[in-house]
């Protein structure tokens, strides 16, 4: 890998951190919700990823507009603003009644949390839509740009292990006199990381790999282009299944009662390491196929894990009534399936992102655009997973919609991936 911008690459590497660390506390965040609000649990996590829903497409644009650092230096403005929003929900508006919901009042802090959640989701949306089609560029696609994303994955998902660990930590046991407040400290360092991130980029050089794009003539849109509109459905898909497994996984040990009905003590922390486990198997994941890659295209491995993910989670619907002692804790066998699946999913992203963009060219800005905007998968399938199956057939059974994105995610790999009938011309970028 010899004549790379490293100096460029690192610093994408870092920013993929930040993506992590600000997506994987949603979740834990919400539990210290759902115990004063039986539904708010994913709400937090639904405001993360409805903002990619908003905010994809536009991010696309000042991309196109501004470039890949000045647009890297707007997303780490907004990230602060989102963690010190979450933060003054701790500290503001929890006497303050706004309005009534299925006989219980609403407070004002809670809306001020959703707010930040919602800041917080902006960012990480502009930084991914800026971070990983560079990561892919600077190596120059194909092998070599998957090779790359996957070992910023790597260390994405490392500090995305430690997100969950060190809330269910600060947590301990889950009260309904738990709040924000009691997580502080993880906002703080946030915003301090967002902040000296923002003057580091100020000052490292970072080129743009695709020259100027603000006056290039665009004559199609990346939909037009039949392998990324299935795999920008992939996305959509992929997110929900790497948010759902983790966040589902949380609120399950979270809610776990003895025999009398009480809350286990620790629980939370239990939940957050099992959630913690999950990122770091993702790592070790990511890892394993940033060796295996100069083998392995990214197609094979999205076929394989994806086959496997499913193995494991039919495997974990008959084994949910067997008991398993972890932590002096007594769980069910069949979490460990489901967060054995850490290991699948830590090749996807990379892999659907390669496949979908390879041939884009001067399109691949906009194409990431659109892509963030399905990232929206990851807060709207955990809400259906949470508030509508698990409800009706329980935390076990209601992997059986992950196991269904993964069939979708099958498909992608084995046909949806193809070029039927490509053509694309350097300078108009016509497609057939």
């Amino acid at each position: 890998m010899k004549n790379l911008n490293w100096i460029a690459i690192v610093t994408m590497w870092a920013m993929l951190c930040m993506i992590s660390f600000v997506t994987n506390i949603a979740a834990p965040f919400g539990n210290i919700w759902s115990a004063h609000y039986d539904w708010a649990g994913m709400a937090g996590n639904m405001m993360n990823f409805v903002a990619y829903l908003f905010m994809g497409i536009p991010a696309g644009a000042l991309l196109i507009r501004f470039g890949y650092k000045r647009t890297i230096l707007i997303a780490l403005g907004v990230g602060a603003a989102g963690m010190a929003t979450q933060l003054a929900s701790g500290y503001v508006g929890d006497s303050t009644p706004v309005v009534e919901i299925a006989g219980q009042m609403i407070c004002l802090n809670l809306f001020i949390y959703l707010l930040g959640a919602l800041i917080c989701g902006f960012s990480v949306c502009i930084l991914n839509t800026s971070v990983t089609p560079m990561i892919n560029l600077l190596g120059g696609g194909g092998k070599r740009g998957y090779q790359l994303i996957q070992a910023g994955g790597t260390i994405n998902s490392l500090v995305g292990s430690m997100a969950p660990m060190a809330v269910g930590f600060l947590i301990g046991t889950l009260t309904e006199r738990t709040t924000i407040s009691e997580v502080a400290p993880l906002c703080l360092v946030a915003m301090c990381i967002f902040i000296a991130a923002f003057i580091i980029v100020c000052f490292i050089r970072i080129d743009e790999p695709q020259g100027d794009l603000s006056q290039v003539q665009f004559k199609h849109s990346p939909l037009h282009f039949r392998h990324f509109r299935l795999g920008a459905i992939a996305i959509f898909f992929y997110v929900g299944t790497e948010v759902g497994i983790p966040s589902e996984l949380n609120a399950w040990i979270s809610h776990l009662t003895d025999s009398a009905g009480n809350p286990i003590v620790g629980s939370a922390a239990i939940a957050g390491s099992l959630a913690g486990i999950y990122w770091t198997l993702m790592m070790v994941g990511r890892f394993l196929s940033t060796i295996i890659s100069n083998r392995f295209t990214p197609r094979t491995q999205m076929i394989a894990a994806c086959i496997i993910a499913i193995v494991l989670l039919l495997v974990a619907q008959f084994t949910s009534d067997i008991p398993f002692h972890i932590m002096q804790t007594e769980i069910p066998l069949s979490c460990l399936f489901i967060l054995l699946c850490g290991l699948c999913t830590a090749v996807l992203w990379a892999a659907i992102f390669n496949l979908a963009t390879d041939g884009l060219g001067k399109y691949t800005a906009k194409a990431s655009g659109i892509f963030m905007t399905m990232v929206v998968g990851g807060g709207i399938m955990p809400i259906v997973q949470e508030n509508v199956l698990r409800p009706a057939i329980g935390y076990s059974a209601s992997y059986i919609l992950v196991m269904a994105m993964f069939g979708y995610m099958l498909y992608y790999g084995i046909w949806g991936c193809k070029k039927v009938n490509f053509d694309i011309d350097t300078q108009d970028g016509i497609g057939h």
